[in-house]
């Protein structure tokens, strides 16, 4: 595995931080002697860096079906590994994405990192790392939004409910470690995954610095203190795994090898300020400011399309259409609109 990039590494790499502690090393890291932090209590700490040019995420579109397993790389450096000369990491940046609904209108999707601690070594080009992460969905202020959602927004403002219109009021989806929902932090380990297969459009050996793995099991929704913003949140959750192919249904599991450039040195102000940037970006037109990633598609490298994940027949053959779902989606909002709406109006 080698990098593309022409220049040379910078200069400023110690290490030592790898080996401070026997239980760090592999086949099995332990990184229970190190604290949990926050992401961002650290940046003033941070000498290097790897971005993620190439984040390869994968996920089954109908759970339990391995055939309808995708692969979509997201939009390339949303991803970075912060840490010291020495090794000690102290911040890792995850994604953001966009997605639009015809129903409900555009939303903006970030992984949130809650908590991290690790170490990177540059010799040997390994790495380990714990994380916590919250996936935070919340809507764009956008043209495209439905009148029926702007009206649901202005009543939830008019009742004090915090409606899903900014990162704060964020509808939050826990995540928990691979078949253990009592652990919520997950390991962030070296290589490829070995839970499958990835096809050779998703992998980047002859042009990548390196390569790594997460694994995370998507859990249910964080209830509010309202049933009504618990059943607008589950819409709302039910129309962006619609468009995306039940990627943050409850209980699917969201892998995504990260394939890094080589070490560069840290901006401190600008590793401060890339989330918000990001944010930014998305809600302004949905792009990314560093390119765009590729459309969602099978290992054949055939395209998804949203009815692929509702259910087939033996033959084959499509009990769900494109059609059928658009008024499966409408038909539920159309359910929580006569319910809570429409007489506060």
């Amino acid at each position: 595995m080698s990098s593309s990039q022409d220049k040379p590494i910078p200069a400023g790499w110690i290490g030592g931080f790898a080996q401070s502690d026997p239980t760090f090393a592999y086949p099995n890291p332990d990184l229970t002697s190190l604290p949990l932090l926050d992401n961002m209590d650290n940046i003033k700490l941070l000498d290097r860096q790897q971005g993620v040019k190439w984040p390869e995420f994968s996920w089954q579109t109908i759970q339990g079906n391995e055939k309808s397993r995708c692969f979509q790389m997201f939009a390339p450096y949303i991803s970075r590994l912060g840490y010291t000369n020495k090794g000690r990491i102290y911040s890792i940046i995850c994604p953001q994405q966009g997605a639009c609904s015809p129903n409900f209108g555009c939303m903006n999707v970030e992984v949130t990192v809650t908590g991290q601690r690790g170490w990177a070594d540059e010799t040997t080009k390994k790495f380990a790392a714990d994380m916590t992460v919250e996936g935070k969905i919340w809507f764009s202020p956008s043209v495209h939004q439905s009148q029926k959602v702007k009206n649901i927004w202005r009543v939830f403002n008019a009742l004090g409910l915090k409606f899903p219109s900014t990162k704060e009021n964020a509808i939050v989806v826990t995540t928990h470690k691979y078949q253990d929902p009592s652990q919520p932090i997950f390991p962030v380990r070296d290589g490829e995954t070995t839970l499958f297969k990835s096809p050779e459009f998703a992998r980047h050996e002859a042009e990548a610095w390196h390569v790594g793995n997460i694994e995370v099991q998507i859990g249910p929704i964080k209830p509010t203190a309202s049933k009504m913003v618990n059943d607008f949140n589950e819409l709302v959750m039910f129309a962006f795994n619609t468009a995306s192919g039940n990627m943050l249904q409850n209980g699917n599991l969201l892998t995504w090898n990260v394939w890094f450039t080589q070490p560069e040195l840290v901006n401190r102000e600008e590793w401060a300020t890339h989330a918000e940037r990001w944010r930014k970006s998305i809600d302004a037109d949905h792009g990314s400011p560093t390119g765009s990633g590729t459309e969602a598609r099978y290992f054949d490298g055939t395209l998804f399309k949203p009815a692929d994940a509702f259910e087939t027949d033996m033959k084959g053959v499509m009990k769900t259409t494109i059609q059928d779902i658009d008024k499966k989606e409408e038909s539920k909002l159309d359910s929580f609109y006569k319910e809570y709406i429409e007489d506060k109006l």
